[in-house]
This record gives C-alpha cells, sequence and structure tokens, in this order.
C-alpha cells in the first residue's frame, strides 16, 4: 500500500491576506477564521458575536477566494454576490485581498485623546 501524501495532522496550508486602504498583510491557516488570524498578528477587525449573526465585520473580498464555517451566515444572497463576507465565520481559501478601511493596527494605536508625548 502507497503512503499517504499527508499526514493528519500536518500543517494547514496558510494564505497571505491583505487589508485594504491601509495595505497590511498577515498569514492566515486555511482552518482558522480570518478574525482570529488578523488578531493573531495584531491586527484587529471590528466584531462582537463571532458567530456570523451580528456582522460587525462585514467585509468585501477584493479578490481572493473564502469558505463561511457555517452554510449560511448574516448575508443576503445579493451581500455574497457583491463579495460581502463575515471574516469571523470565513476561512481563507486562496491569498484574499479585503476591504476593511475600519481595521485597526493595534500595535500602532495613537495615544489616547488628550495624552502628551511630551514630557513635563
Amino acid at each position: 500500500m502507497a503512503p499517504m501524501s499527508h499526514a493528519p495532522d500536518a500543517p494547514a496550508d496558510v494564505h497571505t491576506v491583505e487589508l485594504q486602504p491601509q495595505g497590511w498583510r498577515f498569514d492566515a491557516p486555511a482552518d482558522q477564521t480570518l478574525l482570529l488570524a488578523a488578531l493573531d498578528h495584531g491586527l484587529r477587525l471590528p466584531h462582537s458575536c463571532r458567530n456570523g449573526t451580528c456582522r460587525a465585520c462585514i467585509a468585501r473580498v477584493i479578490s481572493g477566494r473564502i469558505e463561511h464555517r457555517i452554510e449560511w451566515p448574516g448575508l443576503s444572497r445579493e451581500e455574497k454576490d457583491e463579495g460581502w463576507i463575515l471574516p469571523c465565520v470565513a476561512c481563507a481559501r486562496s491569498d484574499v485581498v479585503l476591504d476593511q478601511p475600519q481595521a485597526v493596527n493595534l500595535f500602532d494605536v495613537p495615544p489616547p485623546p488628550g495624552a502628551s508625548s511630551k514630557g513635563a
């Protein structure tokens, strides 16, 4: 019998995700949602429920392929046809470019209003 081409515990495929308009990039394992992969890389996408119902994370795919973990997330057929996805329940199936202007780089956050960067 021929050996299997990959072991069940082999590392998952990893795809590159780019957030527009910022141009930030991160790696997204095929078995991890885009939301969690972004958070793992210090990039916060809008989110709340993490189960595809609240729509807080809605983003549009500019290019690439994703697959939702649930059969019918909180999107209309028209929204899906227009490329809208819910990153909290979407996994990359290729390199992806997302339009998500509300993303925040957690490592590049400006000081809160009223905070002074100058010494006293």
